[in-house]
């Protein structure tokens, strides 16, 4: 081979080739190991707050699927940057002109970006949703407008059932507010109003017997983390006097909790002769065969005295 052949052979490896072969194998060495980098940093930061929160606020279950769907999505953004990055650096150092297809990636981005924001907002709040637990699958909640169970989450939506059995689906971006229902604990609020004449101090007592006796139920014994008890009197309304009552559940037990307190309220009331406040209705009655506006009836002070 002569001589100039073989140094025009040798300066296309040692400035071309090589280089884009060093690129290639860079690239495919960190998209092989992004996934058990990314992997460990989300195992640590979900670990941290496994450790601040206890041991029973998060299953390892729904764990593993926060740490799954967060890799998915993090991985997806930094091999497509690892891709498009060496791409456009074997294109520079191939001799292509790189610039024009840089400032045309860059008006299709700002085109794709205003055209497909409020889906990149669904995806990114839907990340941080995930990040910071705010609900997971099984979750009672209430978002944007609507209460339910959350059935199905995804980056992009939030599937939730009310109540009457309909499927909300709220796109992640609706979610300004999440109201969690359904996570640790949850407070007994209840407004007991007894009748005008109630002896109040006797009321507050049956109030209390009556948690005492829901704590010390086998069913209820862990449930209840602390027993409803009266607070204060809340109001002396048009009706009756009302007591606040308070306790703490385990916020999925909140609402059979609230109707068992209920159920033996009543009951305690009823055996202890305790009135609930009843609405007053006046009846007036008059002879059926006297005509009020007829000539010669009762004159109007009569009909007055009549109605008190």
């Amino acid at each position: 081979m002569p001589d100039d052949l073989r140094a025009q052979v040798l300066a296309f490896l040692g400035d071309t080739v090589v280089p884009v072969a060093l690129t290639i194998v860079v690239a495919l060495v960190l998209i092989r190991y992004t996934r058990a980098v990314v992997h460990r940093v989300f195992q640590t930061v979900l670990d941290v707050e496994l450790r601040q929160a206890g041991p029973d606020d998060l299953a390892s279950l729904e764990t593993g699927k926060r740490i799954a769907t967060l890799d998915a999505l993090l991985i997806w953004i930094i091999r497509g940057f690892i891709l498009v990055i060496a791409a456009f650096m074997v294109l520079g150092q191939l001799g292509v002109d790189v610039g024009p297809a840089l400032a045309g990636l860059g008006i299709a981005g700002i085109a794709v970006g205003f055209g497909a924001q409020s889906l990149v907002r669904d995806y990114f709040n839907g990340a941080l949703i995930l990040l910071e637990n705010q609900f997971s699958k099984g979750d009672v909640v209430s978002i944007a407008g609507v209460t339910g169970t959350v059935e199905d989450f995804s980056l992009r939506r939030t599937a939730v059932r009310d109540i009457d059995g309909i499927l909300h689906t709220v796109p992640n971006s609706e979610i300004h507010v999440a109201s969690n229902r359904t996570r640790v604990w949850a407070r007994i609020n209840l407004d007991v109003t007894v009748a005008f004449g109630t002896d109040v101090d006797r009321a507050t007592r049956v109030v209390n017997e009556a948690g005492d006796a829901m704590a010390a139920d086998p069913r209820w014994a862990e449930e209840l983390l602390e027993t409803p008890r009266v607070l204060r009197v809340e109001n002396i309304g048009e009706f009756g006097v009302t007591l606040k009552v308070v306790g703490k559940v385990t916020a999925p037990s909140l609402p059979a909790a609230n109707g068992e307190l209920r159920r033996r309220l009543l009951a305690s009331f009823a055996v202890n002769g305790i009135q609930l406040p009843r609405p007053a209705r006046v009846v007036l009655a008059r002879d059926p065969d006297v005509d009020p506006f007829a000539p010669g009836g009762p004159s109007e002070e009569e009909l007055s005295a009549g109605s008190e």
